[in-house]
């Protein structure tokens, strides 16, 4: 896919962000960068989670702790218009903390997007270790030429490199990922990184052709082991599909030390 890291980042910051008793609020401007391939009007599901990830992680409560779990549920199309963006503790807790967000689109005043964040003491103590690095890394990679009936927007603002596979040829695919900035004058965190990535599984993993077939992600659920390392993440993503309406998009994460993370994304699948 042509392109490289730059033509972001994926939001401006119109408002805040403001710290309060309920929690943190912001108000955001969409780039161009987020658009999805289908239409310029609505926002591909990537940029949405790392910005409901970049207000967990903006919360006092957030200091000195990992998220371990991130559940995002998509309420509908996200608009290119400014969005509000907050999120606030649900369960304090002195080992584990869940953390809601939201995401409201300003001009309807209507939800557009919903995560629930668990957030688990960072530590370096644990019994495990990581998996070990690929065979491969991006520089392994190729870059494949977008459909032309694509748009541009975040396929353009990613820069991808394909081990094997590709968005338009069904079956499953591994590639390396790197994302620009989320917010302008802010370095994005290696987990709105990973987050910006990772909803791109149930393209990368297709088992069906888009030229006969959509198959529309309603929610995006990542367990991490640990936070990423580099500004690259490596997708294996495979989709398995039921008889009727209902598929999966399972992926394996890694980056550079090993496997970081694991998704699930439910797919409505229906014919065009």
């Amino acid at each position: 896919m042509k392109k490289s890291v730059g033509e972001g980042p994926f939001y401006g910051l119109s408002e805040g962000p403001t710290h309060g008793s309920g929690g943190v609020t912001a108000v955001l401007d969409p780039t161009s960068a987020t658009a999805g391939p289908w239409t310029s009007e609505a926002q591909h599901g990537g940029p949405p989670a790392a910005l409901l990830a970049w207000a967990v992680e903006t919360l006092p409560a957030a200091a000195g702790t990992v998220v371990g779990r991130f559940t995002m549920e998509l309420w509908g199309p996200i608009p290119l218009t400014p969005l509000r963006v907050s999120a606030h503790v649900v369960r304090p807790g002195r080992s584990v903390i869940l953390a809601r967000a939201e995401l409201v689109d300003v001009r309807r005043e209507r939800v557009v997007a919903t995560a629930q964040v668990w957030l688990f003491p960072a530590s370096s103590s644990g019994p495990g270790a990581p998996s070990g690095p690929l065979p491969h890394g991006p520089g392994d990679g190729v870059r494949h030429e977008r459909p032309t009936t694509w748009g541009g927007g975040y396929l353009d603002a990613i820069d991808w490199r394909w081990i094997t596979g590709a968005v338009d040829r069904p079956g499953p695919g591994v590639v390396w990922m790197r994302s620009p900035d989320l917010v302008a004058g802010t370095a994005i965190s290696p987990v709105q990184r990973l987050l910006a990535c990772v909803d791109s599984a149930s393209g990368a993993g297709a088992a069906l052709d888009v030229a006969d077939w959509a198959f529309l992600n309603i929610d995006l659920t990542v367990h991490l082991l640990r936070p990423p390392v580099g500004e690259w993440v490596c997708l294996d993503a495979r989709t398995t599909l039921g008889p009727g309406s209902v598929g999966v998009a399972t992926c394996d994460v890694h980056d550079e030390l090993g496997v970081v993370a694991r998704s699930a994304q439910a797919l409505l699948v229906a014919r065009r």
